[in-house]
């Protein structure tokens, strides 16, 4: 009862005519964004002659479900699916925890240098990823790594710039206070980072997991040049060999590739609400 008075109690919001224009523009904004997946969806579940009907029809007469089962089945899809979420975890996991670490030491701790290797870091962010990629592929060859996935995941466990540089300006929000009074009771520095400083840094932690995860997921290049044996491919290049020996069958394709993005779908869904509140913490302090 008392619940009912204070909701009748509080005033209800006016809306003005540029709310009005703003829930339009962002209504228009994101039938534009769904518009792809949505088309991908109808074209999974037609049949291959209705893919190709002009005029185009937005539903298909008849629901081929089963084209997610022939879908995985032309290519070597849930193998590949499983060494990518292998890679993808992993790679994940690497990039994480070195970023971490890295982006502590460049905010929290004091050493000769310190700034010149923040600059270093801030400027490798402009050189393009091809730069070193005819370097790294001769070593990486030499050490007998070719045809295998150590050049993917051995470079994510030592350190990620962009990580390193959103976690050192998401430190800038926290107070070093916090740092202090842990110290004060005797914690080193290790304990201050992983039991005071990474749950209040849970947002941008969040947020560079589904970056990373979306990154090594997606990855392209790196498995084309190193991985030759068609058991250790990537998704990715299981998915870029998806077609026929005349034509493509785009409704098995879709049907396949809808279930590609299933899984960063899925951590974006969940871990949205961190997101949000990382990038919106790092954006505040970039601009202090």
């Amino acid at each position: 009862m008392a619940a009912q008075q204070g909701a009748a109690a509080r005033p209800r919001k006016k809306y003005t005519w540029l709310d009005a224009v703003r829930i339009a523009l962002l209504s228009i904004g994101s039938i534009a964004m769904l518009f792809p997946l949505l088309w991908m969806l109808t074209i999974a579940l037609k049949s291959n002659n209705e893919v190709f009907q002009i005029p185009p029809e937005w539903f298909p007469k008849e629901m081929q479900w089963s084209n997610f089962v022939t879908g995985t089945k032309e290519i070597n899809f849930w193998q590949t699916f499983v060494n990518s979420m292998f890679i993808a975890v992993v790679c994940t996991l690497g990039q994480v925890v070195s970023s971490v670490l890295v982006g502590y030491g460049l905010a929290r701790l004091k050493f000769p240098g310190r700034k010149l290797w923040f600059s270093l870091f801030v400027g490798s962010l402009m050189l393009p990823g091809f730069v070193g990629m005819i370097p790294l592929f001769h070593m990486y060859t030499s050490l007998g790594w070719y045809d295998s996935w150590l050049p993917i995941i051995v470079p994510a466990f030592f350190g990620n710039a962009t990580f390193s540089f959103l976690f050192v300006q998401y430190l800038k929000t926290i107070s070093v206070s916090f740092d202090e009074a842990a110290k004060i009771d005797g914690a080193s520095d290790m304990y201050v980072l992983t039991k005071v400083l990474v749950p209040m840094a849970l947002p941008v932690i969040v947020t560079m997991v589904i970056f990373s995860f979306q990154g090594s997921w997606n990855q392209y290049l790196e498995p084309l040049i190193y991985i030759v044996t068609p058991e250790k491919w990537t998704l990715s290049l299981a998915m870029a060999s998806y077609k026929g020996t005349y034509a493509t069958a785009w409704n098995l394709f879709m049907a396949a590739d809808l279930i590609y993005i299933l899984p960063m779908l899925l951590l974006f869904f969940f871990g949205q609400k961190f997101f949000m509140q990382g990038l919106g913490s790092v954006n505040s302090a970039s601009l202090k």
